[in-house]
């Protein structure tokens, strides 16, 4: 299944790079993946691919200062999370929705992409979510046996040399992609709420946003990933007051392996079986299990 090429206009005149999954057979809904901090759109095509090939158009694309939507440089660039949700999610919304007007809107969220639709303002537009991994990053959630070391990686080294040099050289690193400044400061000093360097009216008009989505949304992590715990999972959730919202705590023997972690689902390996479970939820909206369920 090849994919075109796209490239979609923000309404602050930053433009993005991306791909469509155009589906060979007629298609009822529309899929958005929404990448992982740091993680470049290309991690997500196999299984963009598989969901093209299974009746869904689907979308991928880089967040600004990210894979093909990233500057010349990054120095000194202040995009932020909160950017990535209000300005590059809703644009990417606003896309699908002009080219695709007769299809349902659906989201496949990984980590931060599974909380940033609650940002935009046309996220009401979404018919069901599917996230895996979803949190927002805040320290004390991080799982106990791993949180020391994580506390001092992305909240202690991170925005040391993030300030130093301007923005953070993930690659260089081989911690993930290079983050804009803006970014890597908001991971760093996340506050137990969101809301944290907003205005009242801001933050108001930011809770409004999150209550006003009304999806279907299921949340899938795994024991082993180190950031969506349990505790991670309901503080995202308690933001999407008006969805509807189940989650789900896998095994990683549920997804075939000994080890699952927090970026494994996406690889190619599970095509024949976790991929296949998601299709049960974003065609039905049936939860594949509800042996797991976490309260």
């Amino acid at each position: 299944m090849d994919a075109e090429e796209i490239e979609i206009s923000c309404a602050d005149g930053i433009r993005l790079g991306g791909h469509l999954w155009p589906c060979r057979e007629p298609a009822t809904a529309v899929v958005i993946i929404n990448a992982a901090t740091g993680v470049a759109a290309r991690f997500y095509h196999a299984y963009a691919r598989f969901l093209a090939a299974h009746g869904f158009h689907t979308i991928t694309y880089d967040y600004r200062g990210i894979g093909q939507s990233r500057p010349e440089t990054l120095k000194g660039v202040a995009f932020r999370w909160r950017d990535w949700g209000e300005k590059d999610f809703d644009a990417v919304l606003q896309f699908a929705a002009e080219n695709f007007p007769q299809s349902q809107i659906l989201v496949v969220g990984h980590s931060i992409g599974g909380f940033l639709p609650g940002y935009a303002a046309r996220a009401p537009r979404i018919r069901r979510m599917l996230t895996i991994g979803a949190q927002y990053a805040f320290w004390p959630d991080y799982r106990p046996a791993r949180r020391r070391r994580y506390l001092l990686k992305w909240h202690v080294v991170m925005p040391a040399l993030t300030m130093m040099l301007g923005y953070f050289p993930g690659r260089r690193l081989g911690w993930l992609e290079d983050l804009p400044r803006g970014v890597a400061l908001e991971w760093a000093f996340r506050g137990r709420r969101i809301e944290r360097g907003y205005t009242p009216d801001e933050a108001s008009d930011l809770r409004s946003r999150f209550s006003a989505v009304a999806a279907e949304i299921l949340a899938v992590s795994v024991t082993d990933d180190d950031f969506a715990t349990p505790s991670a999972m309901r503080r995202a959730a308690s933001y999407y007051d008006g969805a509807t919202f189940e989650k789900v705590m896998l095994k990683p023997e549920d997804a075939g392996g000994s080890e699952i972690g927090h970026f494994d689902l996406f690889r190619s390996r599970h095509e024949n079986g976790f991929w296949l479970d998601t299709l049960l939820w974003l065609r039905e909206g049936i939860n594949p299990w509800p042996h797991r369920r976490l309260d």
